[in-house]
């Protein structure tokens, strides 16, 4: 088929489909030298369990994967490289009723496309404010809560899934939104939505990474096809932002049953070119891959020092 020939019939480009944000992870730490490929959590099914109240009545909770900004940790302004001084490793909280910088240098989140500039595109905290005082929802929970972005799936069932749970029952959490960043924020999210809703709270995942949620099985997913990063909406555009909320709530509610993804109809951009670059292997040079590969290890060595002082 032409190129004419698809103009005409309006197919989109054969790549204008979700990054395979799984099989490019694989791909990049074997090329940069790690042989063992990590294993995805994976189930087929999720539980799920319906809002036991109307979303005008319900109390409701954020689960964050960004961290505090601390200007002792290096840098973690906008555009930052991945800086694994400022990761955290226990969950930790947040008042509500209070303005926080919260920061995504820790992890990684696409750099190329996205600058991290504008925090309500991964902590909605101020837009749900708003829908509180506008009674969209009952009320916002006095606490949100921070999921240490974990690649061992042990400690993220075992500690720290349940550690959010016994934080949500103790602010009489009715329903949570969880909102992840880079590819393994998405599994963690993933794990502790799965772990709330097998314990009676309602969950969505909002996020951008459609194979790594779906690969958990999680109850409810609202999908924005943007670069990593993204999650709750487009930077500096307060309606993308509103809408991208407004329809995780909505998919919170009318949900009938486990595993259902709603996408967002709202585009990063026309051109769709952006999604061919996220750890794409075949777009890197041996050169710069070794680079990577040196900067990775010592990422690595900071993050395992901070690790054990949390421990």
């Amino acid at each position: 088929m032409t190129n004419t020939l698809e103009q005409q019939l309006r197919f989109a480009p054969d790549d204008d489909t979700p990054i395979p944000y799984m099989a490019r992870t694989r791909e990049y730490y074997l090329a940069i030298g790690y042989d063992t490929p990590y294993r995805w959590a994976h189930y087929v099914d999720a539980p799920f369990q319906p809002l036991r109240k109307p979303l005008a009545q319900s109390r409701i909770a954020i689960v964050t994967t960004a961290a505090p900004f601390d200007p002792a940790r290096g840098d973690q302004g906008p555009g930052a490289k991945y800086n694994g001084g400022a990761k955290f490793y226990q969950v930790y909280d947040g008042d509500t009723s209070k303005t926080h910088d919260l920061r995504i240098s820790h992890i990684a989140y696409d750099r190329v496309h996205t600058t991290a500039d504008d925090s309500g595109t991964w902590f909605p905290l101020p837009a749900l404010k708003q829908l509180a005082a506008a009674g969209r929802i009952g009320e916002l929970a006095p606490r949100f809560f921070g999921a240490p972005t974990n690649r061992s799936h042990r400690v993220t069932l075992e500690t720290d899934a349940p550690e959010i749970l016994a934080r949500c029952r103790a602010d009489g959490v009715d329903a949570a939104i969880l909102v992840p960043n880079c590819p393994v924020c998405h599994q963690t999210i993933s794990l502790v939505a799965r772990h709330l809703e097998a314990n009676g709270i309602s969950t969505v995942v909002m996020g951008c990474a459609k194979d790594i949620v779906e690969h958990a099985a999680v109850p409810r997913f609202l999908f924005s096809d943007f670069p990593l990063g993204n999650s709750a909406g487009k930077p500096h555009d307060p309606e993308s932002q509103a809408f991208t909320l407004e329809l995780a709530l909505q998919v919170l509610e009318s949900a009938v049953g486990p595993q259902t993804t709603v996408q967002s109809p709202l585009r990063w951009s026309a051109d769709a070119s952006w999604k061919r670059d996220y750890n794409n292997v075949a777009l890197l040079s041996a050169e710069e891959l070794a680079r990577r590969r040196a900067e990775f290890d010592a990422q690595k060595q900071i993050a395992r020092g901070l690790r054990e002082t949390a421990a």
